[in-house]
């Protein structure tokens, strides 16, 4: 029985011999297609930026229910542990492991684009999930798949225009990390959502990291600078979490929001279901749209694959929080 590295091997080969010297050559360099076998075991390594977090671990549970329903599937997943070098050498042993498709949740865009680069080199399928790295989906990398994050950034904005600040007033936003591509696009998001009411002024505006220790020291900083804010906005639940401590620590009545929209005691529909905070937009994980299409290169052969998967948000407020969070 042929393994499947002969399988593919055999497949280019007769590419080749059916008088598609030029194309098979170039079709052969596709990380698709020297991915692609119909049967076998496959191994796929996900690189995340850093299981610390809550939410990077409810997409490492996520991913690997779903690969456990894919037979052949085997999903390795290595910690980032929010260090570039760290995920660096990780892709690169990836690399070297051979293995058949790589995921990656890269911690910061432009020091992992070199090793995303060495993947595709190394024929290599890399689908990117939450987090990009730099160039454009379907050359420089597979696929990326995720939330779009100035959208989701852009209703939270919205939602402060229209329903928590209908009259005006003083706004706030806590940033992720500033080299990271969805910190950067919340921030703008969220800036450009609340301009549909002029009334409002966005007063202050901090990197915390997505860390809540941090969030908790700049919007205590920022309450003092600017003790009427009356919206914090965060860029994920944990910085918000830490916003609720300072707002509390303070003695203020702010409405914070956050992104995430996790499940669980700890999560953020908990927390706006309890009142703590004014809302929070889910950021999906993508971990079964990345699971399907590694099933659709690897299994299906499939020739092309979408570039941009967007999975879609949902608003989580005061009116569908308790039944989302099943109390």
């Amino acid at each position: 029985m042929k393994t499947t590295r002969q399988r593919r091997a055999l497949r280019a080969a007769l590419l080749a011999g059916a008088g598609l010297c030029i194309a098979g050559a170039a079709q052969a360099a596709d990380p698709m297609v020297k991915a692609c076998a119909k049967d076998g075991q496959f191994i796929i390594g996900f690189s995340q930026a850093n299981n610390a977090e809550p939410y990077r671990q409810h997409v490492n549970d996520e991913l690997t229910a779903a690969a456990k329903e894919v037979p052949g599937f085997t999903l390795q997943i290595a910690d980032g542990a929010g260090n570039v070098n760290t995920q660096t050498s990780q892709v690169d042993n990836f690399i070297t492991q051979k293995v058949d498709l790589l995921l990656i949740s890269p911690f910061e865009a432009a020091p992992l684009t070199p090793a995303v680069k060495r993947a595709m080199d190394a024929g290599i399928p890399v689908i990117e999930l939450d987090r990009k790295t730099v160039g454009d989906p379907g050359k420089d990398y597979t696929a990326f798949i995720g939330g779009d994050n100035y959208k989701i950034a852009l209703e939270a904005g919205k939602y402060t225009a229209k329903t928590l600040l209908p009259d005006g007033g003083e706004a706030a936003v806590l940033e992720g990390l500033p080299s990271s591509t969805p910190a950067v696009e919340r921030l703008n998001g969220f800036k450009d959502g609340v301009k549909e009411n002029a009334k409002i002024q966005v007063v202050a505006e901090q990197a915390a990291d997505w860390v809540p220790d941090k969030a908790q020291t700049a919007f205590s900083a920022m309450l003092q600078a600017h003790p009427d804010i009356k919206v914090l906005y965060a860029s994920n639940d944990m910085m918000a979490a830490g916003a609720l401590l300072a707002a509390k620590g303070a003695g203020k009545d702010v409405k914070i929001i956050g992104t995430d929209g996790l499940p669980g005691p700890a999560g953020g529909i908990e927390a706006v279901a309890k009142g703590d905070w004014a809302a929070t937009f889910t950021y999906p994980t993508g971990a079964k749209e990345a699971i399907e299409m590694s099933k659709k290169i690897l299994l299906d052969c499939a020739t092309s694959v979408d570039s941009t998967v967007t999975v879609d948000t949902t608003a989580i407020t005061p009116e569908n929080a308790k039944q989302l969070s099943g109390k």
